[in-house]
């Protein structure tokens, strides 16, 4: 999961580079948390057992990192960026070049992979919920732009709002662990729900 050393978003252009030896204490810390993960799941996985399986103090962590819920983002980081970089530039029909309403039955089915693969970290770290921290605004945003072509008839920011809640991590583990449905049952609900939506106004 934890390829190399990647930088940490910087909210201000003039800040500094990452020191060398604080990158490398990040990658170890991302690995030592990637492996209790892998061992254990998130929900048995303390900040004091990523700190202490890294070989860091939990200051050092908890300055990094903040909280348990920033530290499962940082895990899914990569994983979401591809995700996010199909959206803006991949193939189709997940990236341009499908109709509006083939790209958004593609986005579903992309973003319930995702759920099947990470359900428990994206929980972990709260990212279906607009905390300033995930990337729920990027999809919604995603998701808005293409119902405006797929659906005018449509409150676009509404329904992108509507439809994205439908893919909530809470949502998705209910009907897939308590009700017992097959990934492939719930990706076609996805993409019906979608084709009637967008059936009148497609373009």
């Amino acid at each position: 999961m934890i390829a190399e050393v990647q930088e940490l978003p910087i909210a201000d252009g003039n800040a500094p580079r990452e020191r060398a030896d604080a990158a490398r204490n990040r990658l170890r810390i991302l690995e030592a948390a990637a492996t209790l993960v892998s061992e254990r799941g998130i929900g048995k996985v303390s900040m004091e057992d990523v700190a202490c399986r890294a070989g860091v103090g939990t200051g050092t962590l908890y300055r990094r990192f903040r909280d348990r819920a920033g530290l499962a983002l940082a895990l899914l980081d990569e994983e979401t960026r591809d995700f996010q970089n199909a959206l803006i530039s991949g193939a189709p029909p997940l990236g341009p070049g499908a109709s509006a309403s083939e790209r958004l039955q593609a986005f579903g089915t992309g973003y319930l992979g995702l759920l099947e693969r990470h359900s428990d970290l994206i929980m972990a770290a709260g990212a279906s919920d607009f905390d300033g921290r995930g990337p729920y605004q990027l999809y919604a945003t995603h998701v808005a732009i293409l119902l405006r072509d797929a659906a005018p008839q449509l409150n676009a920011e509404a329904a992108a709002r509507s439809l994205m809640a439908t893919l909530a991590p809470g949502e998705f583990m209910f009907v897939r662990f308590r009700l017992g449905w097959p990934l492939e049952r719930v990706v076609d609900a996805w993409c019906e729900f979608v084709g009637a939506l967008t059936a009148s106004g497609t373009r």
